[in-house]
């Protein structure tokens, strides 16, 4: 093995998604198959926003150009989470269960794995009113409002 004292001590921390495939967890797909349940004055008994309290979900993360030269050729670019924004302005934080939904938006998307409630921050953080889950399907589901709000408190 190595030296012993070459990291002084310190060592990496264990990655949070150590064994995930990048399959959707069937416990939440199948939740959002029928649908949200309708916000009550006790949100916290909402199935889906239960389980996306301990879900692993995908943000899509895409290069974005930066500049080009003269023939048009990327000189820079940078990696961006993606949003989209709806007719009516609201921006939301495009998320996916699983890689299959990610593909199905964009197969050039690269995933990064969060957990629901660091989604809901990331959301808020960047001005977002919504994260919107596997949007062009295989059940497309929005975390708004309220919602939106208790899940980030996780």
């Amino acid at each position: 093995m190595g030296d012993p004292d070459l990291g002084r001590g310190r060592s990496l921390a264990s990655p949070a998604f150590e064994s995930d495939d990048g399959h959707a967890d069937a416990l939440l797909r199948g939740a959002l198959e029928q649908g949200a349940v309708p916000l009550t004055a006790d949100i916290a008994r909402d199935l889906p926003l239960e389980l996306l309290m301990g879900a692993r979900l995908l943000v899509a993360v895409v290069a974005t150009a930066g500049e080009v030269n003269e023939s048009g050729a990327d000189k820079n670019s940078h990696m961006s989470v993606v949003s989209m924004i709806s007719p009516s302005g609201e921006r939301g934080l495009l998320a996916f269960t699983g890689l299959d939904s990610m593909a199905l938006w964009d197969p050039s998307a690269r995933p990064v794995p969060i957990w629901g409630p660091d989604a809901a921050r990331a959301a808020i953080g960047d001005g977002a009113t919504a994260i919107v889950i596997d949007v062009l399907g295989p059940n497309r589901h929005v975390v708004s409002g309220q919602r939106l709000d208790f899940l980030a408190k996780g």
